[in-house]
């Protein structure tokens, strides 16, 4: 149980978490094992007894967002004695070194012990020196008892799998995330019946390939057949997957992504490139037509399917040709929605030690000219849905707009993609209602309800204007 405080009450904990949604279900975790462990949970990191940092350490941008939270969380340890704990990527990938760049943190425990997150938390309330947890992740899927759900009441992330075989030039997560490891699909299908006891009416399939899922367990893909177990408990309006890998969106996926009960018309397959050369020295699966392919195919299953990609601009040798090829790829698949990278030389990756980089100036004006593209084309998708009636997730009301709400359609993954502003007196956060979509911007669709909505006060932590 937890101890640490004189007068008896048990030390509070925060998180502040960052990264992915994958380091969003982390920290429920953690924080689940900490309130079963008799600690007081708070979302108040200025009055926390412990602060945990839960850091990224995808990318070079990710690092420094991580360390400036953790020399945040440091400054409160100066003013009022709090304990800072650095859990996550950053912990796991670096270790000592993290360590000896911020001395002054209390205990660094990476991604393969969160389950124990109480026994460093302990630790680290009753010693003055640091305590370092980062032995290589097993993955073993210990029991670590109820999320502490961090995400609307009505949404939520379900983590199906950990770890990455693929041998990407340019990616350090298989070096400190491990090797892919499914969760086995009865301790899934277990969350999901936990989560939709609790309200949940959209859940979202994350890992870093949700296609390999089931391919160690049960020796084949078992994605399909989690998605169909998924749509017959009848619980959830939605079911998204997140992170699918091209070369596994097998016809058997497709159908199901386009034709299962519940199962949305929605699929995000990160590609990085279309240039087959760059693909290659990627080691990604080539190449640019078996993906104009792929996007057909899927929008042959279902004429609405939307399609959200990443790609990465500025990879060592990439040239002008190049890059022109990757332009006349996107003009020609008309992706939903597209983000970018600049390129990152990641520590330890084949590609940091790639000749032939590209200069940043030039890096960051791809990275313009692409996005102004991407946006030209996701601005004519979504023009394309005006007039036409959609349901919609609504979540809460416009921070800045009078009786204007806030919701998401089947296109809108949580936190990464756009949403639909409906003007509107009342609605019910966690409602879903149908809207006709009147105007469309880049990111969003503007709508009217047509749906005869009730009396509400709105969202709790919204006052409108």
């Amino acid at each position: 149980m937890a101890t640490g405080r004189s007068n008896g009450q048990s030390p509070s904990v925060a998180i502040v978490n960052l990264g992915c949604a994958k380091n969003v279900v982390d920290a429920e975790e953690m924080l689940g094992v900490l309130a079963e462990h008799g600690y007081t949970l708070t979302a108040d990191t200025s009055r926390a007894d412990v602060l945990i940092v839960n850091t990224c350490g995808f990318i070079a941008s990710a690092k420094e967002e991580s360390l400036s939270a953790i020399r945040n969380a440091l400054r409160w340890k100066r003013r009022r004695g709090a304990k800072v704990i650095v859990a996550g990527c950053l912990s796991q990938r670096y270790g000592q070194k993290l360590l000896e760049q911020v001395p002054e943190v209390d205990a660094l425990i990476g991604v393969g012990q969160m389950a124990r997150i109480h026994e460093v938390v302990e630790r680290a309330l009753s010693h003055d020196q640091p305590v370092v947890e980062n032995t290589p992740p097993q993955h073993r899927w210990a029991q670590t008892g109820t999320r502490v759900l961090s995400t609307a009441p009505w949404s939520a992330y379900l983590k199906i799998s950990e770890g990455c075989d693929h041998k990407c030039t340019f990616c350090a997560i298989p070096a400190f995330r491990g090797a892919h490891v499914s969760k086995p699909l009865e301790r899934v299908l277990a969350e999901a019946e936990d989560l939709a006891r609790r309200g949940v009416k959209e859940v979202n399939l994350i890992a870093q390939d949700s296609t390999q899922y089931g391919l160690d367990l049960y020796g084949k893909q078992m994605l399909p057949r989690l998605l169909r177990e998924l749509s017959g408990m009848g619980a959830f309006r939605w079911i998204r997957v997140l992170y699918c890998y091209p070369s596994r969106m097998t016809d058997e996926v497709i159908e199901v992504l386009a034709n299962t009960p519940g199962v949305l018309p929605y699929v995000d397959i990160p590609l990085q490139h279309a240039d087959d050369e760059i693909l290659r020295a990627m080691m990604r699966p080539p190449g640019r037509q078996r993906y104009v392919e792929l996007v057909h195919r899927l929008r042959e299953a279902n004429p609405d399917m939307t399609v959200r990609s990443t790609f990465i601009v500025g990879f060592p040798g990439e040239t002008e040709k190049h890059f022109a090829n990757l332009l006349s790829f996107l003009e020609e698949v008309q992706l939903d929605r597209a983000g970018a990278f600049i390129f990152s030389p990641e520590d330890g990756t084949p590609a940091e030690r790639l000749p032939n980089r590209v200069p940043y100036r030039v890096a960051q004006s791809r990275y313009d000219r692409l996005m102004r593209l991407q946006q030209r084309i996701s601005l004519m998708r979504n023009r394309a849905w005006v007039g036409r009636e959609m349901e919609v997730l609504v979540e809460c009301l416009h921070p800045s707009q009078r009786n204007v709400w806030v919701a998401r359609s089947f296109r809108d993954a949580p936190e990464v993609d756009g949403t639909v502003l409906i003007r509107a007196r009342n609605a019910q956060p966690g409602e879903f209602i149908t809207v006709r979509i009147t105007d469309a911007t880049v990111y969003d669709l503007i709508a009217e309800s047509t749906t005869t909505l009730p009396v509400t006060a709105g969202c709790k932590e919204e006052v409108s204007p």
